[in-house]
């Protein structure tokens, strides 16, 4: 089934820096975002999914220093959404959701550059019978990091989709992550407000001005002298959210590519973030029964974690507390 011109998220914004006002406007639009190809941007600005100061220009004219460029990326129309028979760790499923264990490297939905393999292609083929949903994310209702493992749920039908959507907007789903840290964070709420980074775009940054409201919770079970082993409730749910506030008190996740430590990431041989969707909690969408989920660590993760529990300096190993 082809898509039809769907938004993959909401517009992006930039202003055009004085350095940036000789450049034409589809170079200008590859230099801020790198991971997509110029021939894409013609795409866009033929689709009239480009304004500047909330007009459309061509693909040749040059914007002013100050300039404010809006961004709608769409999927292109010759991409489709293919079921794939791609193995499913199922936690748990009835006629309304399922709940799977995400493996690292796996993609939740269809984008630019990740239009095969992905979770709702797998999904697609798994559960034939979805209809009537966004075909581009059928059945989606949160997102994991592609390099993050652990619980994920997803909708079989419209009805049990907008009661789940809901319950997420409402903050009636309990999720709890462990991760393996560089340091050792301090115990408590992190509250710090998250939006785009304006000049990295595919990053996420601490904004207390325009940030949207953030909070982590952060519970420390074991650490060593370089590393800490740490239980993590989300209670709110913005992009990179948990990367970006490790980074942000100076303990970021260990292997994270984008936040974390380089030097650190090398010497332990890891490409990924040590992040884990480790529990889940929700009523369910028809019944309202608390549905409950507990997801075992990966090895990877394991691993790192059994050198801080060898060398353990705390006088005890703290059980997760769900």
């Amino acid at each position: 089934m082809p898509f039809m011109l769907r938004a993959i998220d909401s517009p992006d914004t930039f202003l055009v820096s004085s350095e940036e006002a000789s450049l034409r406007l589809d170079k200008l639009l590859a230099l801020h975002f790198p991971s997509y190809s110029r021939t894409y941007f013609h795409y866009l600005l033929e689709q009239g999914c480009v304004l500047v100061n909330g007009k459309q220009l061509k693909k040749r004219d040059k914007p002013l220093a100050g300039d404010e460029i809006e961004v709608c990326f769409l999927l292109t129309p010759e991409s489709d959404v293919k079921p794939e028979a791609i193995p499913l760790d199922i936690l748990y499923e009835d006629e309304d959701l399922l709940v799977i264990n995400k493996p690292a490297g796996m993609v939740v939905h269809p984008a630019p550059g990740h239009f095969q393999g992905t979770f709702v292609n797998a999904l697609l083929h798994h559960c034939q019978s979805i209809q009537g949903m966004d075909p581009l994310r059928p059945g989606i209702v949160h997102r994991l990091d592609k390099d993050t493992t652990g619980a994920l749920i997803a909708a079989k039908n419209p009805q049990a989709h907008a009661k789940l959507v809901a319950l997420f907007a409402a903050r009636k789903i309990t999720k709890k992550y462990l991760a393996i840290c560089v340091g050792t964070p301090q115990e408590g709420i992190i509250e710090a407000p998250i939006k785009r980074d304006p000049i990295h775009r595919k990053q996420m940054a601490i904004c207390p001005l325009e940030g949207k409201e953030a909070k982590t919770g952060v519970r420390v079970l074991a650490k060593n002298e370089q590393l800490s082993y740490v239980e993590l409730d989300l209670m709110t749910g913005r992009t990179h959210q948990i990367r970006v506030h490790m980074k942000h008190v100076n303990t970021p996740i260990l292997g994270d590519p984008v936040y974390g430590f380089p030097n650190v990431n090398k010497k332990f041989n890891l490409n990924r973030q040590m992040l884990h969707a480790a529990y889940i909690s929700f009523p369910h969408p028809s019944s309202a029964k608390q549905m409950e989920f507990h997801v075992p660590a990966p090895s990877d993760l394991n691993k790192v974690l059994d050198t801080i529990l060898v060398h353990n300096s705390t006088s005890s190993y703290n059980k997760p507390k769900f």
